[in-house]
């Protein structure tokens, strides 16, 4: 223990002189992010179903499903309506604003890739045009048909959720076009129809930001994306000059800098070194 403990310290070390020496960086965010605001992370079906007992022995893949929309509306927006609810309400942890104050003192910028759909990065005020939605987000809506290629915005959306059934009741949210029920702009399990305009929009400023910081000195600062679905373990990997892997479960890293600790935690600790200097 008390070696493992002095490896922690050591990475902590190694991880702040790599932040204090980065031109550019790379924020990569998965489920873990949110897990210090409240939030659950679903790694794994019993995650999930602490989460959502209604649904225990439904797994996740079956759940967030585009079929529902079809098959049984009020269901699908139960789930999806409950989540909605949750992230309107979450006040993202402190970790957010030590991350932002990071990046925006990056002489090359900054820019933020997420698997998360719960747009927590940008009611943490990072800006919008630095961040990418790799899976889209629930604050927007696309027709569940699609009928068009419109992507609205989901404010105006309100949602009431029997939370012993999970079934939203009331009126459901419906395409402005054609008045098909509405659905998420999320990229789900088996999803032939979700919209990527607003993801590929997204994309392409990424795009123009790696391009200009080619040869610059970029740390990646990854943060609860775990293995199962590993688009945000890649990317980081792919880009970072020096990756930094925050991770309570699944730290390891063949080349990076490891910490097995939440993200709250990690960052919080990581800015006390800073401060101390």
């Amino acid at each position: 223990m008390a070696w493992m403990q002095s490896t922690l310290e050591t990475n902590l070390q190694l991880a702040v002189s790599a932040i204090q020496q980065a031109d550019a960086l790379l924020i990569g965010a998965g489920a873990g992010m949110g897990v210090d605001s409240g939030l659950p992370d679903f790694r794994g079906d019993a995650g999930f179903w602490n989460a959502y007992p209604s649904l225990y022995g439904r797994p996740f893949h079956e759940v967030a499903n585009p079929r529902w929309f079809q098959n049984n509306p009020a269901f699908a927006w139960g789930f999806y309506g409950h989540r909605l609810n949750l992230y309107r309400q979450t006040v993202p942890h402190e970790g957010f604003q030590i991350l932002r104050r990071w990046a925006e003192k990056m002489p090359a910028g900054y820019f933020v890739y997420t698997s998360n759909v719960d747009g927590q990065f940008q009611k943490a005020g990072f800006a919008t045009d630095r961040i990418l939605e790799c899976h889209g987000s629930i604050h927007h809506l696309q027709c569940s048909q699609p009928c068009s290629s419109t992507i609205l915005s989901a404010e105006p959306t309100v949602l009431y959720i029997d939370e012993a059934t999970l079934q939203a009741t009331g009126e459901l949210p419906r395409c402005s076009t054609c008045n098909a029920i509405a659905r998420p702009n999320i990229l789900m399990f088996g999803d032939g129809q979700w919209l990527e305009t607003r993801a590929a929009e997204q994309h392409e400023r990424y795009q123009t930001w790696r391009n200009q910081i080619q040869g610059l000195r970029v740390v990646a600062i990854e943060l609860g994306a775990g293995t199962a679905i590993p688009t945000v373990r890649f990317e980081c990997e792919s880009l970072g000059s020096r990756l930094i892997r925050i991770n309570p479960r699944e730290a390891q890293t063949p080349s990076g800098i490891s910490l097995g600790l939440g993200a709250g935690e990690a960052l919080r600790r990581l800015q006390d070194l800073i401060t101390r200097g």
